[in-house]
């Protein structure tokens, strides 16, 4: 049986190292068999590849990708603190933010670069209770912020 390793490597995935928190805060904690992460953005290499509105500086399709990068990193931040996703169990709940142009509608279609990723990684116990919200906003003008709920063993 193939580890969540392989199965990322054969999606063209690695874990990157965990994302450096930008303020006040840690990038996930354990409470009893879950493990909560705090929302990562689509750093890379420390930086964030792309900023601004998705539906005006950013397209949905790049966006989606962003949404992969970023629950990448809240998978690094939760293999920190479990010591490997072999012990994963269910992908229990994903928040998605998408930093929005004021038309744009599309926030559940750029969450699901996020969805699917977990649901080819852990198979059924990746399927998820979600949210897909627009705001004004993101930190460090990020288009999208992702955070995760899961259950480990």
């Amino acid at each position: 049986m193939s580890t969540v390793a392989d199965r990322l490597a054969e999606l063209g995935f690695e874990l990157p190292a965990v994302a450096a928190p930008v303020a006040a805060y840690v990038p996930a904690v354990v409470s009893g068999d879950l493990v909560f992460t705090s929302g990562q953005l689509p750093f890379v290499g420390g930086s964030l590849t792309h900023t601004g509105k998705v539906g005006a500086e950013v397209s949905s399709d790049v966006a989606q990708g962003l949404a992969r990068t970023a629950v990448l990193n809240a998978l690094a931040a939760a293999q920190s603190v479990i010591g490997s996703l072999e012990r994963v169990t269910a992908i229990v709940k994903v928040v998605g933010f998408v930093a929005s142009a004021p038309d744009f509608t599309g926030q559940p279609a750029v969450i699901n670069g996020a969805s699917e990723l977990l649901g080819q990684v852990f198979g059924d116990a990746g399927a998820h209770a979600r949210s897909a919200v627009g705001v004004a906003v993101l930190p460090l003008d990020s288009p999208v912020e992702v955070e995760l709920v899961l259950r480990f063993a």
